[in-house]
């Protein structure tokens, strides 16, 4: 299909106004990205020595909020269906579990918490906290 102008016709696609669309959308994209793997906010405990969390995709962030709620990565789960999830998608997989407690969440539900992460089959269990700041003297 070509379009007539003045002197003939025109039988090609004017392209730069889709790159420059596309670039605007990478952009975006490129921006919005890294604030979207930020997770679920609670606010950890401290100790002396932390470890950074691997940055690889082969680990899974359980949360448990001030409120009791539980975050698998984003997903909110039930207490009920824990289990379920966890054997599913770390158990099978062979992937790792970071578990992340707000430091004002009671004991007694992190230990339940721990107790269906045990029932689903997992051995390996990784405790998540933020490093002390060292007070100066």
């Amino acid at each position: 299909m070509a379009i007539k102008t003045g002197g003939g016709f025109l039988n090609e696609i004017n392209v730069t106004p889709f790159v420059d669309v596309m670039l605007v959308l990478l952009i975006i994209f490129m921006v919005t990205a890294p604030l979207m793997t930020q997770g679920v906010e609670v606010d950890l405990p401290t100790t002396r020595t932390v470890k950074n969390l691997p940055q690889d995709a082969d680990h899974l962030v359980l949360t448990v909020k001030k409120d009791g709620k539980l975050f698998l990565d984003e997903y909110q789960v039930g207490i009920d269906e824990l289990a379920d999830h966890l054997k599913r998608l770390v158990a099978n997989q062979k992937k790792q579990l970071f578990l992340r407690a707000d430091k004002e969440v009671a004991y007694g539900t992190v230990v339940q918490v721990m107790g269906e992460i045990k029932s689903a089959g997992i051995e390996r269990l990784g405790i998540v906290a933020e490093q002390k700041k060292e007070e100066k003297k």
